[in-house]
């Protein structure tokens, strides 16, 4: 299992987790469920209209958590904002409800993967195992 397999495997027993990102000068920090490995890197999604974009936009610098019931993830990095339609099409397959609604709204789905990141799978203690992703 590759080391980028090792976190998506977390996010998926986690089903929750969370992003935190910047606004201003407060941290703001939201549950996301949407994940998709594609190509190696690990895409996220949030509507383009939401604060949560905006504040990325601002500030790319972002981390993610989760916890699996057996280890504690932390994820951080840039957030890569560069539309990609080929992984919203993917994620809007996977989440019909969802793509229902954004379709009906008009609403635009911004996808992005942690740049320059770290991931650091922990126990309650100490860092177990700590992986570097640059693309």
């Amino acid at each position: 299992m590759s080391d980028i397999e090792k976190v998506n495997e977390i996010l998926e027993k986690a089903e929750e987790f969370y992003l935190a990102t910047v606004d201003g000068d407060k941290p703001k920090v939201r549950p996301l469920g949407f994940h998709l490995l594609d190509d190696d890197k690990i895409y996220f999604g949030v509507g383009t209209f939401k604060a949560v974009y905006k504040q990325m936009e601002a500030n790319p610098n972002v981390e993610i958590a989760a916890w699996d019931g057996e280890h504690f993830l932390r994820y951080y990095g840039v957030a890569d904002l560069t539309k990609n339609e080929e992984i919203v099409e993917k994620a809007f397959e996977l989440m019909p409800e969802i793509a229902e609604a954004y379709k009906a709204n008009g609403w635009e789905m911004g996808v992005f993967f942690l740049d320059k990141a770290t991931a650091e799978i922990r126990n309650m203690m100490e860092v177990e195992e700590t992986y570097e992703f640059e693309y």
